[in-house]
């Protein structure tokens, strides 16, 4: 009988293991036991960290902490990015997608691996496939940017396009991987997989050794669980914050809650972390080696990115710039601060359309309607006010049509680019010293 080997919160052990040069634990003894993901949680030592450190040595790349001094001065504190946006696949998911596969026994390695992904998770799994030999078959959406899915497919890839979003597509990966006997290879709820994640904290802790904080994101609770996990192993006292989006904060609930919960939506320009429920084995970690989690709002987010390009010249997605949002949200000032940009696989259309939001955030786009007299020099004195106030107009509707109620009246609405929101309120207090009552025109809806 065709079996999927799906390792998502627990694994059948004896009472007496081993563990042998590759890694794998062994059962020593007939009798076989299942463990809780609490069991699990309390097996896992230092030594499983390192051993998963030791499988990607000259594997992934060993990402330099970036002081910041633009964050440290926003924040209180001595601010380093570790820029896992600039690792092989752009992204931190190559960790744990190696060490999973790594750890396969050539048997499951014949049978090949599968994932669903419409993002890192896919090319992770590609790329850690392809350089062990293994097959990899990624279900992504239907929906999924050509451009993720050439990304995929470079890595040797065999991509399967199904459905409309994630969970057709999760679906129709879970019906393959039945039908064909492969691996699957979870995205978070996975021991391998939380390990290999985790060496991001070994190489912050082994450059910056008095570090007082890591910040990482929560998406399911993976990165988080290893990050957490390999930190207070190895160094105690450093505290470890999650972070997650308040429109997707699915760990943040389980652990007000005490079980795993499922939020009703997962709507969040930080797509990397949309996630609905956290992983039972994820939440065990979290629970016991996580110190806190903050969450950052849709705003904080796209203005975090804006700063990291502006500042850093840094490309990172949504998910990516978590734990830059939450620096001035910390309790504490003067501490040494590492924040982790995870990810940084972002098309060109979807950067512009953040990086517009963020400006519109930040006071540095205005759009407002006006009414104006229908006669001549109106728009020119309209135009003259913004000049003086030094506004550059990049987009002008004038539309006699949009006035029902008067036929003396023509609708203008004007959109300008400003430096910040007092420049805002000084060219609305400008246009109404000259007679003009402006609409202020929201932009994000």
């Amino acid at each position: 009988m065709t079996v999927c080997f799906f390792y998502l919160t627990r694994r059948l052990l004896n009472d007496k293991l081993s563990a042998p040069s590759n890694g794998r634990l062994e059962i020593l003894s007939d009798e076989k036991k299942i463990l809780s993901p609490d069991e699990i949680v309390e097996r896992t030592t230092i030594a499983d960290v390192y051993r998963a450190d030791k499988q990607l040595a000259g594997i992934v790349k060993k990402t330099r902490l970036i002081p910041s001094d633009f964050f440290s001065e926003l924040s209180g504190n001595e601010v380093f990015l570790k820029p896992e946006n600039m690792q092989h696949t752009g992204a931190f998911k190559l960790r744990g997608a190696y060490n999973k596969i790594s750890h396969l026994t050539d048997d499951e390695r014949k049978r090949g691996v599968i994932t669903a992904s419409a993002g890192n998770h896919a090319q992770g799994v590609a790329f850690a496939a392809q350089k062990l030999g293994v097959k990899a078959v990624i279900c992504m959406p239907a929906t999924t940017p050509i451009l993720k899915v050439e990304a995929t497919k470079a890595y040797g890839a065999e991509v399967v396009l199904h459905g409309d979003g994630f969970d057709d597509a999760y679906q129709h990966s879970l019906e393959l991987c039945k039908a064909h006997g492969y691996v699957y290879v979870h995205p978070f709820n996975d021991l391998e997989v939380l390990l290999g994640q985790g060496t991001t904290a070994l190489e912050i802790i082994n450059e910056l050794k008095d570090v007082d904080a890591i910040l990482v994101p929560i998406g399911g609770g993976g990165f988080a669980s290893g990050v957490a996990l390999a930190t207070k192993v190895v160094s105690p006292t450093v505290k470890v914050i999650g972070v997650e989006p308040e429109n997707a904060a699915c760990m943040k609930a389980a652990l007000d809650a005490g079980k795993i919960v499922t939020l009703k939506s997962s709507d969040t320009v930080a797509d990397g972390c949309a996630v609905k429920t956290a992983g039972d084995l994820t939440f065990a970690f979290c629970r016991k080696y996580l110190d806190e989690i903050i969450t950052v709002n849709e705003m904080e987010i796209m203005s975090a990115l804006l700063y990291l390009i502006e500042k850093h010249k840094l490309i990172a997605e949504g998910a990516g710039v978590l734990s830059l949002a939450a620096l001035n949200k910390l309790d504490f000032k003067g501490k040494k601060v590492v924040a982790i940009v995870s990810g940084g696989n972002i098309d060109i259309s979807t950067l512009s359309a953040l990086i517009d939001k963020a400006l519109i955030v930040r006071g540095r786009i205005f759009c407002f309607g006006v009414l104006l007299a229908d006669k001549p020099g109106e728009l020119l004195n309209v135009s003259r006010i913004l000049s003086e106030e030094n506004a550059n107009v990049i987009k002008l509707e004038h539309d006699q049509a949009r006035v029902t109620d008067s036929f003396k009246k023509v609708g203008l609405e004007v959109t300008v680019e400003t430096h910040n929101h007092e420049h805002i309120e000084r060219i609305i207090r400008a246009m109404n010293k000259h007679g003009y009552e402006i609409e202020k025109i929201d932009l994000l809806r």
